[in-house]
């Protein structure tokens, strides 16, 4: 999902003109509007649209550009619902908002499919620095992390930059000790700065338990200075003990390391109520658009419902639950409808293990083979910017025509290596194929799973913008006369 390479490109600002002036949301780090793109526009192929595929789908994407519900459907969600973690009681609501919502818009087929997901609650937490010059700290537990005596845990700090760096370090320097973890986040336009950091927040506490260690802090996986930290979800290994885990803010991380450069012994005082209760049940909301000549032949569009607890997860992932919604329902309007089916799924726990993703995938494991392409957007509400794809060989025309009618109104070509979304890996495993929309994540980072993740952090104009290329590439693919192949599933994720 953040192997893309790093291409700079603009908008076009006269597209950028027809957005409405009173678009809302505006926010520090929107997409900007510029001269379009030289040199990357796909050449032409073998496999050309048609004529009258190619005007529906510039139609649906000029459309989008003079006004979409996206945003409404966004604010809907956060206000109505707000944070939505698995397995609370408000995770209940969004299963129920997302199933009012479809058959509202006039989506068929609309239900839930049960999924059984994990039900950690954060709890009561605090932190400070003990010695040699006290403060406290910002930090929140990691998602899944386990909690401290009521006391909390007191230990010596031991510092490591990076997985590798604890790993040269001797066990009897971290045996008893609490690890500091300080590793920063590259901020990069395709989010491949986190894909290299996040290891440290997934494997690094059971990495430093297995060396000794009491507890682990880590610099948040985050691009920004606000003393705000960024949670996410770990991965104990069965191999290890638990031990809690805990990130600081940007600002609270720079003073750890202060002290512990001063050369003098430092210790942390960690004190976190977490804790994991019975597994849960939540759901899967699914809605149709149905295909008026091929009814089976499904594609499939896909973001996750569930949230962290700390802000109201507009952009992780309400824009993408906005996006996603609001381009099949414009393409539901059309006279006559595309050949194919689109199906939206809104995935169930995708924060804290994916189990909504792996649930689908089991549950429709006999109609996977005529799963034509599926699609996720996971990224927040910057504008798409590059079209990449993991499809047959044979069938990279179509994706080339695909990014042709994305062109305009600013996105490049990429590889043929996409990973997809998070919830798409059990497809792709199975070999459907995806075509990436990807998105500007050059100040997504900075809010992604904090308090600041809240309505204002998205962007009108921008979600109108996504709406845009989801509409047209996504009729497009419905229509098309020919499919996109299997594939070869991608290599697991570290």
């Amino acid at each position: 999902m953040f192997a893309a390479p790093l291409l700079l490109i603009g908008l076009i600002g006269a597209v950028a003109g027809a957005i409405p002036a009173g678009a809302q949301g505006a926010r520090p780090g929107a997409s900007p509007a510029g001269p379009p793109p030289e040199g990357t526009m796909p050449p032409p192929t073998a496999q050309v649209l048609a004529d009258e595929i190619q005007d529906t789908a510039v139609s649906l994407r000029d459309g989008a550009l003079k006004g979409t519900k996206a945003w409404s459907l966004l604010a809907s969600l956060t206000t109505e619902i707000g944070p939505r973690p698995a397995g609370s009681a408000a995770g209940r609501r969004a299963v129920a908002w997302a199933v009012r919502t479809l058959q509202e818009l006039g989506f068929s087929n609309v239900h839930t499919e049960k999924v059984t997901v994990s039900h950690w609650v954060r709890g009561e937490e605090a932190g400070e620095i003990t010695a040699p010059y006290p403060q406290r700290v910002a930090l929140a537990a990691l998602g899944g992390s386990v909690g401290t005596p009521a006391a909390g845990i007191e230990a010596p700090v031991v510092e490591a930059a990076s997985l590798s760096a604890l790993d040269h370090l001797d066990a009897a320097k971290v045996k008893g000790k609490i690890v500091f973890f300080n590793t920063t986040t590259d901020r990069t336009r395709d989010g491949s700065g986190y894909g290299r950091a996040v290891p440290v927040r997934a494997q690094g506490p059971s990495r430093a338990a297995k060396l000794g260690a009491v507890a682990v802090v880590l610099r948040s996986i985050g691009t920004d200075s606000n003393r705000l930290p960024h949670t996410g979800g770990l991965r104990y290994d069965a191999s290890a003990p638990k031990i809690p885990a805990a990130a600081l803010s940007g600002p609270d991380a720079d003073v750890l390391a202060a002290e512990l450069a001063g050369g003098k012994p430092v210790r942390f005082r960690l004190r976190l109520g977490a804790r994991t209760l019975a597994p849960a049940e939540s759901a899967n909301v699914i809605g149709e658009i149905p295909g008026r000549e091929k009814p089976e032949e499904i594609v499939l569009l896909g973001a996750h419902l569930d949230s962290w607890d700390l802000g109201t997860g507009a952009i992780d992932d309400g824009a993408g639950c906005a996006i996603v919604v609001e381009a099949a329902r414009r393409i539901g309007e059309l006279k006559p409808r595309p050949r194919r089916t689109l199906r939206v799924v809104l995935f169930a726990n995708e924060e804290l293990g994916l189990s909504g993703a792996e649930a689908y995938a089991k549950a429709h494991a006999g109609e996977l083979p005529r799963h034509v392409l599926a699609l996720e957007s996971d990224l927040g509400s910057g504008r798409i910017w590059l079209v990449e794809s993991r499809v047959a060989v044979e069938s990279m025309g179509w994706v080339r025509e695909l990014a042709r009618l994305v062109h305009p109104i600013g996105a490049v070509s990429g590889t043929n290596q996409a990973e997809g979304g998070p919830d798409l890996g059990p497809l792709l495993r199975a070999g459907v194929p995806t075509v990436t929309l990807t998105q500007d994540a050059t100040a997504y980072f900075d809010f992604h799973h904090t308090a600041n993740d809240t309505l204002d952090k998205a962007n009108a104009r921008d979600l109108d913008y996504n709406v845009a290329a989801w509409s047209a590439v996504v009729f497009a693919a419905a229509e098309l006369p020919g499919d996109f192949g299997r594939i070869t599933p991608p290599p697991p994720r570290r």
